[in-house]
């Protein structure tokens, strides 16, 4: 395959990834006026990502299985053409029901890009070169949620609900690239009969397998580790930093930097080093990261500077680890890649869900309860880690 195709494909194959976290995160500066404009309580709003990630993380079990069943083209063109729709009515809520409904979905639609784009990476490419995509993909996937809420706290000089006008022409533009520049890689004669019987029985298969479930949470709970930063946010800046609703860069700008680096060394690493070498030098780096966090919090005064450096160092590691992670577990069931890729969204969306709903209101009252998740976040991860083959083969 050319370099130039390489490229554009890679381009959109992350655009498409991006659509999902840029549901999460944009309008997380739109909380106070949300609040105001819809009489809504912080919880209420808080509620608005439970609303979108719970469905969001269960459909996710279904998108792969589609797209396996009638194309992969197919499958995003109703996805996002739902998600277009429901971001619409999200723009004309005036009430916190109606919001709560469309964001439900989002959360139904918004998932189809990324599963798709994750299963196509592999569907397209081989060896240290899909390495490089899913770096490339899994780059801005990580740097949507960091770079969203800049462009929401933006559009909110507009208005609110220019924010969710924004998703809807995202998604659309997202849409067109990929019919216009995509191929279908899942020919009919591949294709398997998509019923509940079937879906269930390849995600037994999935599921029971114990070196697919090690390698997806592990790199589910690296992502989570920063996410709970993204999540809590609106408390995080405001409330603990002090910063306004229009300097959510303040922390976004240097985690999009991390998260570049991370990638930029995961493309340059691949097929140059071996897997088990790059992730002990990524575990090694995100864990020497969140000590460093954690002294920070527990001996410096509150600081926008010292408090959000060590967010933007691991997300370093976190990056250099993921594109081996996710390619390590796609390979696991190359005959239902859509699935397999659905399955290990669907990990990713859960650790996510349970941190909104359940993880961050409890940390989110000082800066120490955050990095504390963080640091809990990636000992899990490095000891399921440990016992995968990934780790240990050389």
């Amino acid at each position: 395959m050319q370099a130039s195709s390489a490229f554009t494909l890679s381009l959109v194959l992350a655009g498409l990834a991006a659509l999902a976290p840029f549901a999460i995160d944009t309008y997380l500066p739109a909380f106070p006026g949300l609040e105001l404009a819809l009489v809504a309580s912080p919880l209420e709003l808080q509620q608005s990502l439970t609303f979108y990630l719970l469905p969001y993380a269960l459909m996710t079990l279904w998108h792969g299985a589609i797209s396996d069943s009638i194309g992969r083209i197919t499958t995003i063109k109703w996805g996002l053409g739902v998600f277009v729709l429901a971001s619409i009515g999200c723009a004309f809520a005036n009430n916190i029901e109606t919001l709560w409904f469309f964001r439900v979905l989002q959360g139904l639609s918004g998932g189809a890009g990324n599963v798709v784009a994750r299963a196509m990476v592999r569907d397209l490419f081989e060896g240290p070169q899909a390495q490089r995509v899913m770096a490339t993909v899994q780059m801005l996937f990580g740097i949507a949620p960091a770079v969203a809420p800049i462009i929401g706290g933006l559009l909110l000089g507009i208005h609110w609900q220019a924010i969710f006008v924004f998703l809807a022409l995202y998604a659309a533009i997202s849409l067109w690239a990929a019919v216009r520049y995509l191929p279908e890689t899942m020919p009919k004669a591949k294709r398997l009969p998509l019923s509940a019987k079937n879906v269930l029985s390849s995600y037994r298969l999935i599921f029971s397998d114990k070196e697919f479930n090690l390698v997806v949470l592990a790199s589910a709970a690296n992502f989570a580790a920063f996410f709970i930063y993204v999540l809590a946010s609106p408390v995080f800046l405001v409330k603990q930093l002090g910063l306004s609703d229009q300097q959510f860069g303040y922390m976004f700008i240097p985690t999009v930097c991390g998260m570049v680096l991370g990638s930029y060394l995961a493309k340059r690493a691949a097929g140059v080093y071996t897997s088990q070498q790059v992730l002990k030098v990524a575990y090694a780096w995100m864990g020497a990261t969140v000590l460093l966090n954690l002294v920070v919090c527990l001996n410096l005064a509150v600081s926008p500077f010292y408090n959000i450096l060590p967010v933007a160092l691991f997300n370093v590691g976190m990056a250099f680890a993921m594109p081996i992670l996710s390619l390590a577990a796609l390979d696991r069931h190359a005959k239902i890649r859509g699935t397999a890729a659905s399955g290990q969204a669907f990990v990713q969306m859960l650790l996510s869900t349970v941190s909104a709903g359940l993880i961050v209101p409890l940390v989110w009252a000082e800066p120490l309860g955050l990095a504390m998740a963080m640091a809990a976040y990636l000992l899990f991860s490095c000891l399921v880690l440990r016992l995968s083959k990934v780790w240990r083969n050389k």
